[in-house]
């Protein structure tokens, strides 16, 4: 890829990554929001949300993985991937649990045992988790648009749906943990931005090193197959409503069928 190629990709994805970490302001909605009403655009956000990061693994990331690194060399770091993201989040985020609304008072609760630490604890161990998490959406979108624009838009339509639903939560623990809600906003764009780091990181190693790009889209797969099979799908697997089981499926199938369709739209 010429070095023109590179710069104007890395445009749009530090133009993608900048959407995605204004999707940090998101909580402050959600916070006042009607309960029935933000549990409707959650189920609708979480069922797009599985399927477009699984549609996005399997019908771009593994298919350009496969073309970047020999074989067998890829199938380790698709693993790779799979496991570094179920460490992350048994490790790091083992201590805060999620932050959801419930009740006619609206009042922020969390579930998991957040008597593991300290409330100023449970503050920054949310934080480091989500900066953490943040600079690794910003890896994988710019290396997926210094690879092409269709894997980029592609990668950025389904981080955007998974990050809503994580956004709200995360919001949600910084005021359960004692920050006034200006703060809290404030902390979590802050984390948002790590994803502008991560961008910028990948172009750096993405100028010296073809290498690096094969195994970050073959590792992000790995992530997002992890996403999608052990965070996301329970989610709706938790649902016993017939109806609403349907419409979650109908959603899931969805957003399989627009990766695939931004696929067909935008080829290489």
């Amino acid at each position: 890829m010429k070095g023109s190629e590179i710069v104007e990709n890395m445009f749009y994805a530090m133009l993608a990554v900048a959407v995605v970490s204004l999707l940090s302001f998101v909580g402050v909605f959600a916070i006042s929001a009607d309960e029935k009403k933000l549990d409707s655009f959650l189920l609708v956000l979480v069922s797009f949300a599985a399927g477009s990061i699984l549609g996005a693994a399997y019908f771009e990331l593994l298919p350009e993985a496969m073309e970047l690194v020999e074989g067998s060399i890829s199938l380790v770091y698709i693993t790779l991937g799979f496991v570094a993201f179920f460490f992350l989040e048994r490790s790091i985020y083992w201590y805060h649990g999620h932050g959801h609304m419930r009740g006619a008072e609206k009042k922020v609760e969390i579930t998991g045992d957040v008597g593991k630490a300290s409330v100023k604890n449970f503050v920054y161990l949310n934080l480091m988790g989500d900066a953490i998490h943040n600079f690794t959406d910003g890896v994988v979108i710019a290396t997926s648009f210094i690879i092409g624009f269709p894997v980029g838009l592609v990668t950025t339509v389904a981080a955007v749906f998974h990050e809503i639903p994580q956004e709200i939560g995360d919001f949600a623990v910084l005021v359960y943990g004692g920050l006034k809600k200006s703060l809290a906003l404030g902390l979590n764009f802050f984390s948002a931005l790590m994803a502008v780091a991560g961008s910028v990181f990948a172009y750096l190693f993405s100028i010296y090193s073809e290498g690096f790009r094969g195994f970050m889209i073959a590792f992000a797969a790995g992530g997002f197959i992890y996403l999608a099979a052990s965070e996301l799908i329970p989610e709706l697997q938790e649902e016993k409503n017939l109806s609403k089981s349907i419409l979650q499926f109908v959603l899931f199938t969805l957003g399989i069928i627009l990766i695939w369709s931004l696929g067909l739209i935008f080829p290489e």
